[in-house]
């Protein structure tokens, strides 16, 4: 095996490794659709579109993963989203 395929393997490796997480957004009867797709944008950096998208998808199945990350990264990110009064949770 030559020396770059080792570094390459190595590398691929590494990748999988990782674990990502996920931050769930779930569907509630108090907050609007302006509400959740602003905070979406703020915390989550969300375009306009995804928000709205997501927000949706909340409303019609209960639940939408919002972000996908590293636990580091999505942990402010999820207390953004319960400080607004949105229920989420890092899975």
């Amino acid at each position: 095996m030559s020396t770059k395929e080792k570094i390459q393997e190595e590398l691929q490796v590494d990748t999988l490794e990782k674990h990502l997480n996920e931050i769930v957004l779930y569907n509630d009867d108090v907050n609007t659709f302006d509400h959740v797709i602003n905070t979406l944008i703020y915390a989550c950096d969300h375009t306009p579109e995804q928000a709205e998208q997501c927000s949706i998808l909340v409303h019609y199945k209960g639940q939408c993963t919002v972000k996908t990350g590293e636990y580091k990264d999505l942990e402010p990110r999820c207390t953004m989203l319960l400080d607004a009064g949105l229920s989420a949770e890092i899975i």
